[in-house]
């Protein structure tokens, strides 16, 4: 079953977003608290939402993360993902295929024209699971990030522009 998180789900959230850094190798990047979470989550202005996988017996078994962004070559807002994630023992149930069509479902309601997500390049299992739901993986585009310092250093070039 797949329903909204609730703010009794931010423990939970916190320890699958743990998961998935130690599966994906960078847990050395986690900077969350659950306080931080639940303010993101349910705060006066949320600027994400999540989904959660429930097991036959009622454990969570899953979570996805969306917020939406915009598409200036389609003049109109877009979902992005940022995390979908399954417990291991929870993987072949059809949890994450569930949380992934919830979330294409929401951006259709919502009039997205489009979701959008990362994967790592190494995780062939996931490149795979996408590929057969028809999603194209875009080799021609690269991520791009400034994070720490190097956001400092370009943020501070603002100041010397005229």
């Amino acid at each position: 079953m797949i329903r909204p998180a609730r703010p009794d789900d931010v423990e939970s959230i916190l320890g699958l977003i743990r998961e998935l850094a130690v599966y994906e190798e960078l847990e050395h990047h986690m900077d969350v608290t659950a306080d931080a979470l639940r303010e993101d989550l349910f705060g006066g202005s949320p600027r994400c939402e999540a989904l959660i996988a429930e097991a036959d017996d009622g454990t969570t078994a899953g979570y996805a993360l969306f917020f939406p962004t915009y598409s200036s070559f389609k003049t109109r807002r877009c979902l992005h993902l940022e995390d979908v994630y399954v417990t291991p023992d929870a993987r072949g149930r059809g949890h994450g295929k569930a949380l992934l069509a919830t979330v294409a479902t929401i951006a259709r309601n919502r009039g997205c024209p489009r979701l959008d997500w990362n994967v790592l390049s190494w995780n062939q299992p996931a490149i795979d699971f996408y590929g057969e739901l028809g999603a194209e993986v875009l080799s021609d585009w690269w991520l791009c990030r400034l994070e720490g310092d190097s956001l400092v250093r370009v943020a501070s070039l603002a100041d010397k522009i005229e």
